[in-house]
């Protein structure tokens, strides 16, 4: 694959994130079909070799977050681009509407049980992110569905800081202890998302895959574009960065998620197991036992 600065896509804190300068298509890193299913298994191939190398020296562990408006390409990005990942190395979790349970705990509670051991990669499929953006969006989650104390809804603007407090808190922690997090917006404009909706409609096979409200929705687009914005701002870390990837090109953004993810990896400082010459003398003597079986 030919040599691409995905620095361009990064929010660590060092710039301000403008969400309707960020472009949602760039240049193609794939020629056609079977280069870019060439490109997708060589660094499939990549993402599993450096989680085997994670696991094997037990020291990191990774949390791959993300957020996107509906028809961006969420599930199909994480199914691509982790397809040839050891199952064992991989733990995937989807957030959807918080249960009773999880209502009757704080905001991140649900996202703490999650998160992945190490030598794991853990992917969120969505995130406790969704508590400043939907709950931004819609307030109304905030002041009649969730169980929180008056005082902290009367004031909604404070809460917000607060959370955002609360997430940069918790990345850091986790930094702190081995757990790197990698977090993307898969940005997609509203006419494709249109497009998509519509492909949906129209394919009986795909109708399982829309969701009216996901109409209605679009009728918060601006609304959830300056939620993104803020909360990219907010959160956006050396240790915890963002990367905002164009999504127009489904094919183009799994290839950009690919290899954030292997850039990332390799900048784990992962040492091989050394090798032991005792061990390795003795496990010689095996040979002629296992022959003779």
């Amino acid at each position: 694959m030919k040599d691409f600065d995905t620095d361009r896509f990064r929010y660590d804190g060092d710039k301000e994130f403008k969400i309707k300068k960020a472009p949602t298509d760039v240049d193609k890193l794939y020629e056609d079909k079977d280069h870019y299913e060439a490109l997708l298994r060589q660094q499939a191939a990549d993402i599993d070799k450096w989680q085997e190398r994670m696991y094997t020296y037990n020291r990191y562990g990774v949390i791959v977050v993300f957020q996107a408006l509906d028809a961006a390409g969420k599930d199909g990005t994480i199914q691509h681009v982790f397809t040839g990942t050891n199952p064992t190395g991989v733990r995937v979790y989807s957030f959807k509407r918080p249960t009773d349970q999880e209502l009757d705990h704080d905001f991140l509670w649900r996202s703490w049980r999650e998160l992945p051991e190490r030598g794991t990669i853990g992917i969120f499929n969505r995130s406790y992110y969704e508590e400043v953006l939907v709950t931004k969006v819609h307030p109304e989650i905030l002041t009649q569905s969730q169980r929180l104390p008056e005082k902290v809804t009367n004031d909604l603007d404070k809460l917000f800081k607060q959370r955002y407090e609360s997430i940069r808190d918790m990345e850091k922690f986790l930094y702190r202890n081995g757990f790197i997090t990698i977090k993307f917006y898969l940005h997609v404009s509203k006419k494709e998302q249109a497009d998509r909706l519509i492909a949906r409609i129209k394919d009986p096979e795909k109708n399982w895959k829309f969701e009216e409200g996901d109409v209605k929705e679009r009728e918060f687009w601006d609304d959830y574009q300056d939620a993104y914005q803020e909360a990219i701002n907010e959160t956006a870390t050396d240790n915890a960065p963002w990367y905002v990837i164009p999504a127009d090109d489904k094919e183009n953004m799994r290839l950009l998620v690919g290899q954030v993810i292997i850039e990332q990896l390799k900048k784990l400082p992962i040492a091989n197991p050394e090798p032991d010459e005792k061990r390795f003398k003795e496990l010689q003597k095996l040979i002629s036992v296992i022959q003779g079986q």
